[in-house]
């Protein structure tokens, strides 16, 4: 169980900064993620909405740094200038018609509605229909065409390489998303698929797409565990096929869609979520549709997506994911729910508390994620099924730079017997996923860690839980908790972090200590993955460089 722990320890800026650089430059030579984004859905179908410019006001406050609207009204193109916010626009699919027609309806439009306010508005995305495989009339023929004359319209001002076409689906674009493995397209939409999917593989656009695994649960519970719907699973999904462990249901959906795309020879497109989300609110068979539940599942979105952990099939693979929606829309037809998915109301309270983007460097929330939807206490063990030398690696880095105190699992200490790696494992993998808010994501270990509700304690070796772990911490500031947690935003944003820091005075020594210490373990955690994992020692010098440490 040796680890580095020589350079995870030191505690220098500069070292710091160099490492940082050289795990980017990594990030750069081998093209891995640029970082995964959280943004949120602002829809308009209400009466008693805030105006743009207030709507704008808001969006900063909460560190929102991604927008989709479902048109191009341009009283928000003009709210949202010069605030920094991406905004992804919409074509609604009564305009499709029009902007398929013509080449010069779709230059006219871009000359009137997006010339004028762009780049001050930083617009960078065009969704050409929406869900139009739902929608009434055969409008779907409609789609390409439109998205074809958008994007030569882009090409003419230049900006086809600064604003990305695309158009979004709901998750009846398939046939079948289970197991993912066995994704597949609905055969009656093929004469659609295969134009679309050429111009996004061609253009290098995303396929978007539309996910509640709320529905899925909605209207299968019998079928659909409420934990596995809301990042709560104490138990994996297994697929038949290849043997993917899925602890939640939007990666098995997100998985299906990649799966289906690869069935058809779409290898290149990736697959960014355009919607997602649940309500708090419903009609009374609507059980599920409470504040608790839609907190709990916004809470663990974001965590999984600004972890970088991409989903099993897809592992590191960036996630793109707007919340829906921002506002209860009050004129939404149908269920109660549907006009209840608001994160505020429309007099700007918070419907629940949410952090959106992870960016600020926070303790875990010790305590609170320790439990399933049901109450019970969950612990993490390691995997029967998981190999010899995963398990050895995740077991390297719970104690090494995952800051796991192995001294229980060493000769002569409780939990040292039995001698075995699965039980040693075991015992490291509980520890740091009770330290880390006893969270899905901290006890993934590239698959090789599984929760479990009965105590795995035995004789003198006892488990930890949050509330033991929390008891221990009486003393231990924030900032402490901080550097001690794994890392919870993407190294992307502890590079930009760094940048705001480096040569600016820290108010106090802690504040130093915080950043600087919580940045080096991600760069460690970033370059040990990439030259242990990924890139042969003889072949890059940095590598040879990191392994004489």
């Amino acid at each position: 169980m040796a680890a580095r722990v020589g350079c995870r320890r030191s505690s220098s800026q500069a070292a710091v900064v160099a490492l940082l650089a050289a795990a980017l430059l990594l990030l750069l030579l081998f093209d891995l993620s640029e970082g995964s984004t959280i943004g949120v859905c602002y829809g308009r179908n209400a009466d008693d909405l805030p105006t743009p410019d207030k709507v704008a006001k808001l969006v900063q406050q909460h560190n929102i740094k991604y927008v989709r609207i479902y048109d191009a009204n341009i009283d928000v193109l003009k709210a949202f200038a010069n605030t920094g916010v991406e905004l992804m626009i919409g074509v609604t699919n009564s305009d499709l018609l029009l902007f398929s027609q013509f080449q010069t309806n779709a230059d006219t439009w871009l000359k009137n509605n997006i010339l004028p306010y762009y780049p001050a508005t930083k617009i960078t995305y065009i969704t050409v229909g929406a869900e139009v495989t739902e929608a009434p009339g055969n409008v779907s023929a409609l789609v390409v065409p439109a998205m074809q004359n958008i994007f030569s319209s882009l090409k003419k001002a230049g900006l086809h390489k600064k604003i990305t076409v695309s158009t979004t689906h709901s998750l009846g674009i398939l046939s079948r998303s289970f197991p993912p493995s066995a994704g597949a397209f609905n055969s009656s939409f093929a004469s659609f698929l295969k134009p679309l999917l050429e111009f996004l593989a061609d253009n290098q656009s995303p396929f978007m797409i539309d996910i509640y695994p709320y529905y899925a649960y909605r209207d299968s519970a019998n079928n659909v565990s409420l934990d596995y719907a809301l990042f709560q699973s104490s138990s994996e999904v297994v697929d038949p096929n290849t043997g993917l462990l899925y602890m939640n249901m939007l990666d098995a959906q997100i998985d299906a869609l990649y799966f289906a795309l690869t069935a058809l020879n779409f290898r290149t497109i990736k697959v960014m979520v355009t919607e997602t989300g649940w309500p708090s609110k419903g009609a009374a068979k609507e059980t599920a549709a409470t504040p608790d539940n839609a907190e709990t599942y916004n809470t663990n979105l974001i965590r999984h997506v600004i972890n970088d952990t991409g989903t099993p099939a897809k592992p590191g693979e960036e996630l793109d994911i707007y919340i829906f929606s921002l506002f209860n829309e009050n004129r939404k037809p149908g269920m109660d729910s549907e006009r209840n998915w608001g994160l505020f109301y429309p007099d700007e309270t918070s419907v629940y508390n949410l952090d959106f983007t992870g960016t600020t460097i926070v303790a875990p929330n010790v305590g609170t994620n320790s439990t399933n939807s049901s109450g019970a206490t969950t612990w993490c063990i390691a995997s029967s099924t998981a190999s010899q030398l995963d398990l050895q690696s995740a077991l390297d880095w719970a104690c090494g730079q995952g800051n796991v105190d192995c001294t229980e699992i060493q000769p002569s200490q409780p939990c040292y017997q039995p001698d075995t790696l699965v039980s040693h494992a075991s015992f490291a993998f509980n520890s740091y996923y009770q330290q880390n808010g006893a969270t899905d994501i901290a006890c993934g270990f590239g698959g090789s860690g599984i929760k479990v509700t009965k105590n795995p304690s035995y004789d003198n070796c006892i488990y930890a839980t949050a509330a033991t772990i929390n008891t221990t911490r009486n003393n231990v500031t924030a900032a402490t908790v901080a550097t001690s947690s794994p890392p919870l935003i993407s190294f992307a944003t502890c590079v930009s972090q760094m940048s705001v820091y480096q040569g600016s005075s820290m108010e106090s020594p802690v504040e130093h200590q915080v950043v600087v210490g919580y940045c080096m373990r991600i760069a460690v955690f970033v370059v040990s993955a990439a030259c242990e994992d990924a890139i042969p020692t003889v072949i890059h010098p940095f590598c040879r460089e990191y392994h004489n440490h």
